[in-house]
């Protein structure tokens, strides 16, 4: 989808030097938490531009270097600094390192002339057609699972459950997958664990209720 940004990380390479105890798992669902440390502000911008980087430790103590080809870009400290003037650093700081990141053959965005336009509209078609596929299904065993004095509470609590938190949760955590490890595509894993684990419990708890009385 986007042969440029995979021609960067293969000519131009990004490592985040860092001290691993500078470090956080920037989940954060409610948006109060400010990561300012070095590494902190170096990852999530990284993440935020959809980079993969490598992760690689450095002495303790050490201020964060974002490396990006040969070419070194420090992160700063940001722990002590009042939150505006902590928001206007980092916000400077993300320009020259996207600056960097461009002057490298980062694209800011996709060009929709080198996406394989095809193959990313059949990709998105099979998705929607799992979902489509479980939909009708889900609903109707719901219905023959559970008597009519609390069907309504029964489709409702495993929709929101699995929508509002399940699927609340999902941006939040994919992020911080993402910048802990680096590799943009490692917050998939997050949807893939969920729907593993359904397969489980689904296998052991739901049964064949074929001819069941729905009254």
């Amino acid at each position: 989808a986007n042969p440029a940004l995979a021609a960067a990380s293969a000519s131009a390479p990004v490592r985040v030097i860092a001290d691993p105890a500078d470090c956080s798992f920037q989940f954060d669902p409610v948006g109060k938490t400010a990561f300012s440390t070095s590494c902190d502000v170096a990852k999530a911008a990284l993440a935020s531009a959809g980079v993969t980087y490598e992760n690689i430790a450095a002495p303790t103590g050490s201020v964060a270097v974002v490396k990006i080809g040969e070419v070194q870009v420090p992160s700063f400290r940001g722990e002590a600094l009042p939150k505006a003037e902590f928001a206007a650093k980092k916000a400077d700081w993300t320009k020259g390192l996207s600056a960097a990141l461009h002057q490298a053959g980062y694209p800011a965005k996709a060009d929709p002339d080198q996406v394989h336009k095809p193959a990313v509209v059949g990709l998105l078609f099979l998705l929607m057609l799992y979902v489509t596929m479980v939909y009708g299904p889900v609903a109707a065993a719901l219905v023959e699972m559970f008597p009519a004095r609390i069907r309504y509470t029964s489709m409702s609590l495993p929709y929101h459950i699995g929508n509002g938190w399940f699927g609340g949760f999902l941006p939040t955590t994919a992020f911080a997958m993402v910048a802990a490890t680096g590799n943009i595509y490692f917050g998939l894993w997050y949807p893939i664990v969920v729907a593993a684990v359904t397969v489980v419990i689904g296998g052991l708890f739901v049964r064949e209720m074929r001819g069941a009385n729905v009254d």
